[in-house]
């Protein structure tokens, strides 16, 4: 797939190092050349420096021929104009464009194709917000996600000394828990991952990725750890615009503190928040801390744009009797050597809202993906279509589906196009007798993404199908 990007900044350049691995063909636009270099140097792909909303650089960045366009610059004007002009100038088939501004996302009409012709408009702040959003609902998860329109979750959970079924195998839950169904998709043992079976036994400090209806996450959620006590109390390192929007999303339910640095923008802070206390101050002073209570806080959530500052703000607080610390970190590397130490979760943005962009790189009918453990696995929503002679899937028993080796299905969300018409769709957990039907919306695990175009390939309707 020839692919697109607007902007090298951080969201650009995460994007161009997720699908270089997609075996995609993708050039990269900025008015930065030192970025383009640099990005030129490490992958393999092509650059060209000059304003992304101009007609005549994105004719030499190949507009003509792309198949799809990422406008990620950090101006959203820049990337409606460009949107605009690859739909009516370059006739590019899909276009997803980054937006930041409130004033454009409530108005989506804006994007229409008789406006600027955005498919598909993402706001990473916001994804962002709503996923630091289900770690405070379920502060036991290290992750939640949503599948078929929040009917279906992926939880992952580390096993923790004492939890009821650490210690036994995997067949025990149902004996825990027989009025509730769900499906462990994997297991992740000191970073390796481990095909689930009955016999499994779930030990402490095992990563379990698990699957069920939204009504029954935390009953399962507690048979691998005692539930925590409810958050009450958070305080938020970092004013911008992912602090603001997390403030204002939690602020009617929680006691929120946000601490920011910028005098003008915590006062501007302060006028835009109904219930949230904001403080002017550094988060990793630590008489700053001490004094605001940290100690007697649930949660502290470290998501200013500086990675050093989130990484010593979110330590200090843990020192200082915080229970529980999250850490927006941008470096990918930094990810990886702090998560499960003494910061609880660390979250990568690029991980985190790269999977708007793969459900629309993925080949088949991709309604979702998430990006799981650092990039390393992934979940996918894929609708199957056609029959028992067309599909290697519909018709047939999932024991008799020709899953790759670390694949497996967790889910299956039924009727969910008969939904729109009042209809009530059926969450069914995976198991090896069930039958695949067409139009199911089937939730398949890969432990390693490279798993992912076989996952694709199995999918695929034979080209006669009609």
């Amino acid at each position: 797939m020839r692919i697109l990007i607007l902007g090298a900044g951080r969201v650009g350049s995460a994007i161009a190092e997720s699908l270089i691995s997609e075996r995609s063909d993708i050039t990269v636009v900025d008015t930065d050349d030192a970025r383009l270099k640099f990005l030129e140097d490490r992958y393999d792909l092509g650059t060209v420096c000059g304003d992304a909303s101009h007609p005549s650089v994105l004719e030499r960045a190949g507009a003509m021929d792309a198949e799809l366009l990422l406008a990620v610059t950090r101006r959203d004007e820049v990337n409606l104009v460009a949107c605009k002009l690859a739909a009516t100038l370059f006739h590019t088939p899909t276009r997803i464009a980054r937006i930041r501004a409130a004033d454009f996302l409530d108005r989506p009409e804006v994007f229409g194709v008789d406006n600027f012709a955005v498919d598909v408009p993402i706001c990473p702040e916001q994804i962002i917000t709503e996923y630091i959003a289900k770690l405070v609902t379920y502060p036991e998860a290290l992750q939640v996600l949503d599948f078929a329109g929040g009917q279906v979750q992926l939880a992952c959970i580390r096993a923790v000394e004492g939890g009821p079924l650490v210690g036994h195998e995997l067949k025990d839950l149902r004996t825990h828990m027989p009025q509730i169904d769900t499906r462990v998709a994997a297991i992740f043992r000191a970073d390796r991952p481990l095909i689930p079976e009955g016999n499994t036994v779930i030990q402490a400090g095992d990563e379990v990725f698990f699957i069920a209806a939204k009504a029954h996450l935390r009953a399962v959620i507690g048979e691998l750890r005692h539930m925590d006590k409810p958050t009450k109390r958070i305080m938020i390192a970092g004013g911008g615009n992912i602090g603001r929007r997390l403030a204002k999303a939690l602020e009617q339910r929680y006691q929120v503190k946000l601490i920011e640095v910028d005098k003008r923008c915590a006062q501007r802070l302060a006028e835009q928040l109904d219930h949230t206390l904001v403080l002017c101050g550094d988060a990793t002073d630590e008489e700053l801390l001490v004094s605001e209570g940290i100690a007697d806080m649930d949660l502290f959530c470290a998501i200013t744009n500086d990675d050093e500052d989130n990484i010593m703000s979110s330590l200090l607080a843990k020192r200082l009797g915080a229970r529980r610390v999250i850490a927006l970190i941008n470096r990918g590397s930094y990810v990886d050597l702090l998560q499960s130490g003494q910061i609880d979760i660390a979250i990568s943005p690029a991980q985190t809202t790269i999977g708007t962009l793969l459900a629309r790189v993925r080949r088949g009918d991709v309604v979702a993906v998430h990006s799981l453990r650092r990039g390393a696995a992934e979940a996918l929503e894929i609708v199957a279509h056609g029959d028992y002679g067309s599909s290697r899937v519909v018709g047939r028993r999932i024991d008799e589906i020709p899953l790759p080796k670390g694949v497996t299905i967790g889910a299956v969300v039924r009727g969910l196009n008969a939904a729109a018409d009042g209809g009530e769709p059926k969450v069914l957990i995976a198991h090896h007798d069930m039958v695949i039907e067409p139009d199911d919306h089937v939730i398949v695990f890969a432990v390693h993404k490279a798993l992912v175009p076989k996952v694709e390939k199995l999918f695929e309707v034979a080209i006669n199908y009609m």
